[in-house]
């Protein structure tokens, strides 16, 4: 069985990656619970200390909670626009073999022992090579094909390698 499309990451797609490694790990976790501590520090003081200290909690709370969002988007924005190989069409088959990726003239094969792990939510799929790096799939992009692309993993890869949604 063998599988083929085509991919064209837009920046929400890598905003999205990015997201989903910062807060599925610990400093995801750290900044959400500093945030929080900010804005119960801000509840606590208010009125019982001086208004610049109960200020700079609130600070303290919205910069957690905006700032590496905020950050991660211009991030993905300005690796769009610099990077021709995200920037540019993918096309993937996907075989029992391996995963074929070929971008113009140039292209890559992964089999499919080197695959780390595969992870799929409603908006994207992420091929992982290494813990740290992935092929992002928009979800809309595959279409139909999604079902058949699960059925070569799951008979690929290991149970404890995938987390596949419908």
């Amino acid at each position: 069985m063998s599988v083929s499309f085509d991919v064209q990451l837009q920046a929400k797609d890598l905003y999205r990656f990015n997201m989903y490694q910062t807060y599925t790990g610990l400093q995801g976790f750290v900044s959400i619970i500093l945030g929080i501590l900010g804005f119960v520090m801000a509840g606590i003081t208010f009125g019982e200390a001086e208004v610049p200290y109960t200020i700079m909690y609130i600070v303290v709370g919205l910069l957690f909670w905006f700032y590496i969002p905020v950050s991660l988007w211009l991030r993905a924005k300005a690796t769009m626009k610099t990077n021709k190989v995200l920037a540019g069409k993918l096309h993937y088959e996907v075989s029992e073999d391996s995963i074929h990726v070929t971008q113009g003239e140039d292209c890559g094969e992964l089999p499919w022992d080197a695959i780390y792990k595969v992870i799929s939510n409603k908006k994207q799929i992420l091929i992982y090579s290494s813990r740290i790096n992935a092929y992002i799939i928009p979800r809309e992009q595959i279409g139909d094909q999604y079902d058949s692309f699960c059925e070569v993993a799951r008979k690929k890869l290991e149970s404890f390698r995938l987390r596949l949604k419908k």
